[in-house]
């Protein structure tokens, strides 16, 4: 079933998410807006290869991958609103991916233990094949000093289900024991950062607020 947009939306067509994340949709409807999923066809880490050699920062990269899921996914829907977003850990200047196994949160946990990295969202707007804004936030965490022990203890506690983050954790689950601080919005570290989403939103005239 089509999801109808909200009381919030003015636009008179459906606003789109590119993507299947459903806390990207989640944190859309928390600020009142319904929206159409679908997932964007690209080869992110083909775009993330050629971006690093073109030199792009971490922040420019999921800019960039942003950019490609809009784009691709707003041709579909040439007269809406279509989002794409991104989010990409930056360790210095390396950047990590969703553990593939276990064995690889176990190794990825204990490479972030004691030390701070960022998270990166881009976030794109386009409308059909005019692109409208493009913006991205970071927040910075600090991991906690953590012992093997810790760290064994945190892979059976939080499983399977943190191999879908691409830090291995998820702060509104077990991850939010690992760490010492966090600066960013909630929503930047959930891979939307929904301030600037919302004045981006409000200056293409689509909200009602």
């Amino acid at each position: 079933m089509t999801d109808i947009p909200g009381a919030m939306w003015r636009d008179p067509h459906p606003l789109v998410l590119a993507s299947g994340s459903a806390t990207r949709k989640a944190l859309l409807a928390s600020a009142g807006l319904a929206c159409i999923m679908h997932p964007a066809d690209i080869e992110e880490r083909e775009i993330e290869v050629q971006a690093r050699a073109d030199g792009a920062d971490p922040a420019a990269v999921a800019l960039r991958l942003s950019e490609a899921k809009a784009e691709a996914v707003a041709a579909e829907y040439p007269q809406s609103i279509t989002i794409g977003a991104d989010q990409i850990l930056a360790l210095d200047d390396a950047i990590l991916h969703k553990p593939a196994d276990m064995r690889a949160l176990h190794e990825q946990i204990a490479r972030l233990s004691g030390r701070s990295h960022q998270l990166h969202a881009g976030v794109s707007l386009w409308r059909g094949r005019q692109r409208l804004a493009g913006f991205t936030d970071a927040a910075s965490l600090t991991m906690r000093d953590l012992t093997p022990r810790e760290i064994d203890a945190y892979c059976a506690l939080a499983g399977a289900d943190a191999l879908t983050s691409v830090g291995g954790y998820k702060l509104e689950g077990a991850g939010i024991h690992l760490f010492s601080r966090v600066d960013g919005a909630h929503s930047t570290i959930l891979g939307l950062p929904l301030l600037p989403l919302l004045a981006a939103l409000r200056d293409a005239g689509c909200l009602t607020l």
